[in-house]
């Protein structure tokens, strides 16, 4: 199935999409064919299921929940720095970690506030998202995560009423730095841990409107 094929079965598009900054819901975007990118991605189309907002005290991030045909699910956000670049979040099982991961090793990213920590396997889903190594640089920051885009729908004051779900984040750089590691640890306890990658904005092929 292609996300395109439906598309276009539909009336002329009236609005426009040329920034990562402007995607919505249903919009749909489509990776380069790179051999520097993942399998999962190479030539890949997604379409944008959600945009939620990370809200910390002095910024707010906007992620964009992708999916592809099989419903594989990936989080795309930006990285601004002298330059702009895709970040790009693959969300691991409890089993990816124990495979990748010496478990008393990476244990110490919530004890220490820095370790650095090796990877001592791989996984398919690992494949080409991983570095050797990892070292943390922050350290249980706190955040709140709301199911709402930011750009268009307000959102509470950091720590005020209606604050959303508060999480502690927890972050590390690779040993090859477009490789990266993120750990959200909520008030329930449970622990989500993303691998990402930060490319450039040319491994964006195409990205057409939904609506």
């Amino acid at each position: 199935m292609s996300f395109l094929k439906k598309l276009f079965g539909k009336p002329e598009q009236q609005r426009k999409l040329s920034r990562v900054d402007d995607l919505k819901v249903d919009d749909i975007f489509i990776f380069d064919d790179s051999f520097a990118l993942p399998e999962l991605l190479r030539g890949a189309q997604f379409l944008v299921s959600a945009v939620n907002s990370y809200e910390y005290e002095h910024h707010t991030e906007t992620e964009w929940v992708l999916i592809d045909d099989r419903n594989t699910q990936i989080y795309l956000s930006l990285y601004k720095d002298d330059e702009t670049y895709l970040k790009i979040s693959l969300k691991l099982t409890d089993d990816d970690v124990a495979e990748l991961f010496d478990l008393d090793q990476f244990a110490n990213i919530f004890e220490q506030g820095e370790t650095i920590i090796d990877k001592h396997g791989d996984t398919p889903v690992g494949d080409g998202w991983s570095s050797d190594s990892y070292r943390q640089y922050t350290f249980a920051k706190v955040g709140y995560f709301h199911r709402k885009d930011h750009r268009s729908e307000q959102i509470s004051e950091y720590q005020g009423k209606d604050q959303g779900e508060r999480f502690e984040l927890y972050q590390l750089e690779g040993s090859d730095d477009r490789f990266g590691m993120d750990l959200e640890v909520w008030d329930d306890g449970d622990t989500d841990v993303f691998l990402h990658m930060y490319r450039p904005l040319t491994d964006i092929k195409d990205m057409y409107p939904g609506s």
